[in-house]
This record gives structure tokens, C-alpha cells and sequence, in this order.
């Protein structure tokens, strides 16, 4: 006769810790904190609320700066970038399918910053001493000195608890910089590798 241990059940965390599933907000936050990503700036051009109109307020650049980004597919070349669900990017790319992506060098922290502020001035003055290039396919900002920029167009919207994961097919990727090292967010905090 086999000697088998007795089966043991996992150990679940009481719901009293914030979720059913036993994990705070708190919790799960300095959790994920401890895992290094790169900041990118995404970008996308709002139409004007009404072209027909002249006096109408015109189109705008919309920015927002991101760490949950990611490659998904090299073919065809995919990428994912995580939005909340609400926020003014999420309802932009809602509508827009069209946007754009700047990998941060290290030097580019002040515009990381800048891009995550929260009740933060229009997205006009935020992008006034920013130098930057107009994609091609999509008229979104593509900021000068950045690592690399990406023009993509949303494939795919996967609801994710309080993120909308967008999934965009990259229509341009350029490396217009080879300067520099890449600008990464850890613990909280915009640091550079080395």
C-alpha cells in the first residue's frame, strides 16, 4: 500500500482583507510596484466638436503617460496598452481608433511627470515646449528625442476589471533615437537604468 501524504487545501486569505480573494488594494499595489516597466506617452488627436462650425473649438492633442504597455504579436505586430475605464484617454480611443506611442528616454521624465498629473491644466499647455512630429497614418504627437515611436490602430477592446486593454496593430515603428537609456517607473518612482 502507498504511503500518500493527506491532500491539502490551499490557503485562502479571509475576505475581511479588502476582496473576496483575500488581496488589498494596498496589498496588490506594492506588490506589482516591485516590478520594473517602461513609460511611454501615448498619444491621439481629438476631432474638433464640430468641422462644419468655425468658430468651434478645433482638434486636439490628448496625452497620457503609461506603464502598463506591452508587445503582444509579431505578426501581425501588436501591442497593448492598459486605460482606465472612464478616463479621458479610454473615452478618446473609444471613438479614435487612430494613436500613437513614445517610448521615454531617461531625459524624459519631466514629460512622464507632466502627462500623469492628475487635475492637470488642457493637454494644449502641456504639450506647448514639447518638440514633437506629427505620425503620418494617425496625426498624433510623436515626441522628439524618444527612444522609439510607434503609430497604431486599435484592433481590439477587452474589458479588464476597472482597465480597458486596448490591443493596437502598429502601423510605423521608428528608432529615431539611439541616445540614452530608457526611462523606467519602479516602486513608485521614474528612475533610469545603471
Amino acid at each position: 500500500m502507498l504511503n500518500t501524504p493527506p491532500a491539502t487545501s490551499p490557503i485562502i486569505p479571509s475576505p475581511a482583507s479588502g476582496h473576496a480573494e483575500g488581496v488589498s488594494n494596498d496589498e496588490f499595489r506594492a506588490a506589482m510596484s516591485r516590478l520594473a516597466s517602461g513609460v511611454v506617452l501615448v498619444t491621439a488627436r481629438e476631432a474638433p466638436l464640430d468641422p462644419d462650425d468655425p468658430g468651434a473649438p478645433s482638434a486636439e492633442d490628448v496625452g497620457m503617460t503609461a506603464t502598463a504597455f506591452m508587445s503582444v504579436s509579431l505578426d501581425p505586430p501588436l501591442v497593448l496598452v492598459s486605460l482606465r475605464e472612464g478616463s479621458r484617454m479610454d473615452d478618446l480611443l473609444d471613438e479614435q481608433p487612430l494613436w500613437g506611442v513614445s517610448v521615454l528616454a531617461e531625459s524624459q521624465r519631466h514629460i512622464a511627470g507632466r502627462f500623469a498629473m492628475k487635475g492637470r491644466v488642457s493637454d494644449r499647455l502641456l504639450f506647448a515646449d514639447i518638440p514633437y512630429t506629427r505620425g503620418e497614418y494617425t496625426d498624433a504627437p510623436l515626441v522628439g528625442g524618444a527612444l522609439a515611436v510607434l503609430e497604431c490602430r486599435t484592433e481590439q477592446r477587452v474589458p479588464a476589471g476597472d482597465h480597458v486593454l486596448v490591443i493596437g496593430r502598429v502601423l510605423t515603428a521608428r528608432v529615431p533615437s539611439a541616445e540614452g537609456g530608457p526611462l523606467t517607473y519602479f516602486r513608485g518612482r521614474y528612475r533610469h537604468l545603471g
